[in-house]
C-alpha cells in the first residue's frame, strides 16, 4: 500500500472497487493542515474519468501491472501504435500516453515501456533521458559568459521548445530529461 502522496501519474490504484490509472497528480500543502492530493483518474474498465481529492496520508492499493519494452511504430488517430520485440502491435489511446506524447517522434530509437492491465495497453512510459536534434536556436550571445547562460531551442520533429546551454548550435544532438523536460547535456 502507498499513501496518496506517493502516487505518481501512470500508477494504477483500486478506487471504489475498480482499477483507475492516475493521469495527473497535484499536491497542495497548507500551513497548518495536512497535505491534500488532487488526482485525475481514468477508469480502466469503463473509460470514464474523474477528478478526486485525497488526504496525503490516505492509503491506497497499487496494482502491479505487466510492462513490456516496445518501440514506437506510428500514430493512427487517436491511437499510438507500439511494437514489441516479437513484432506484436499494441494500441495506446492518445489521452493515456499523457506527457510522453511530446517526446514521441517518427523514427525514434528509444525503447518505451508500455503498461498492460488484463491484456489492454493503458499507458506509456518514456526512458528517463532521450536524445533529440536541435532544429532551431539563436546564435550564441557574445560576451555573456557569467554564470549558466541559457537560450531557447526548438527540436526537430516536435513542437518542444526548451532552454539549452549557450554553446548549443542548430544540428547538435542534446540529451533531455523526460521527467522534467530540461536540457542535460550536448551529445556527440
Amino acid at each position: 500500500m502507498k499513501t496518496a502522496h506517493e502516487i505518481r501519474p501512470g500508477n494504477v490504484i483500486m478506487f471504489n472497487d475498480s482499477p483507475w490509472v492516475v493521469q495527473k497528480t497535484e499536491t497542495t500543502r497548507s500551513g497548518r493542515n495536512a497535505a491534500i492530493v488532487k488526482m485525475k483518474l481514468k477508469n480502466l474498465l469503463i473509460d470514464s474519468s474523474t477528478e478526486t481529492t485525497f488526504k496525503g496520508e490516505d492509503k491506497m492499493d497499487v496494482i502491479v501491472l505487466e510492462r513490456l519494452d516496445c518501440t514506437y511504430s506510428y500514430f493512427a488517430d487517436p491511437m499510438y501504435v507500439f511494437m514489441d520485440s516479437e513484432y506484436n502491435q499494441y494500441d495506446v489511446e492518445a489521452e493515456n500516453v499523457g506527457d510522453a506524447a511530446k517526446y514521441i517522434v517518427d523514427g525514434m530509437e528509444e525503447t518505451c515501456q508500455v503498461t498492460f492491465y488484463e491484456g489492454k495497453a493503458i499507458s506509456v512510459e518514456m526512458p528517463t533521458t532521450i536524445i533529440r536534434e536541435v532544429g532551431y536556436t539563436e546564435p550564441a550571445a557574445r560576451g555573456d559568459t557569467s554564470g549558466k547562460v541559457m537560450k531557447p531551442a526548438k527540436l526537430v520533429g516536435s513542437d518542444i521548445e526548451l532552454m539549452v546551454a549557450d554553446f548549443v548550435k542548430e544540428g547538435d544532438k542534446i540529451e533531455i530529461d523526460t521527467r522534467t523536460g530540461e536540457f542535460k547535456k550536448r551529445v556527440n
